[in-house]
């Protein structure tokens, strides 16, 4: 399922796809409009969302975030009592960013990791590590991690926190 925001009050989500080709689709449809970030609605769909079915992980990427960190701390302290772990990349460098990235990230047991806008290979990499978390927990990440083109899941492995260290898949 896709998510997204844009503008100054839509945030919006896709059908559930059980293959990449429909939610692709969908990606190419989407514009960007200029707009305050909306990552809380992301953490609180993801969460009600959680309550219907399983949500293992969440993956997002982004490069800003004007929302009160706490309030996005708390929403992200829900999802995880859920089950849902955030796995954040950040394109850019901004610190306050990153800050607010990684405590969402350990809050989840998830991972927070930087990446250049140039790198789409690099967040095609770690989106597939995410869907092996998604589908089999650390377990099937640590086994795509010892695979060749395993760079992804290897990089997801070493951010995660230590409090998910044998912590099998949902």
């Amino acid at each position: 399922q896709l998510v997204y925001y844009r503008g100054h009050d839509e945030c919006r989500a896709s059908r559930w796809c059980a293959e990449a080709a429909p939610l692709a689709r969908v990606m190419d449809r989407i514009d960007c409009r200029a707009g305050a970030t909306q990552i809380g609605r992301v953490l609180s769909h993801a969460a009600a969302e959680a309550r219907d079915r399983p949500v293992a992980a969440l993956a997002f990427v982004g490069d800003a975030c004007e929302e009160d960190p706490a309030a996005l701390y708390e929403l992200a302290a829900r999802a995880a009592l859920i089950g849902v772990a955030c796995f954040l990349f950040q394109e850019g460098r901004d610190e306050h960013v990153a800050a607010v990235f990684s405590e969402i990230a350990r809050l989840t047991r998830g991972a927070h990791v930087p990446f250049d806008e140039g790198a789409a290979d690099r967040l095609g990499d770690l989106l597939r590590a995410v869907a092996a978390y998604a589908a089999g927990g650390r377990a099937a990440l640590t086994a795509l991690a010892g695979r060749r083109g395993g760079e992804g899941a290897r990089l997801l492995l070493g951010r995660m926190s230590d409090e998910d260290r044998g912590e099998e898949g949902r």
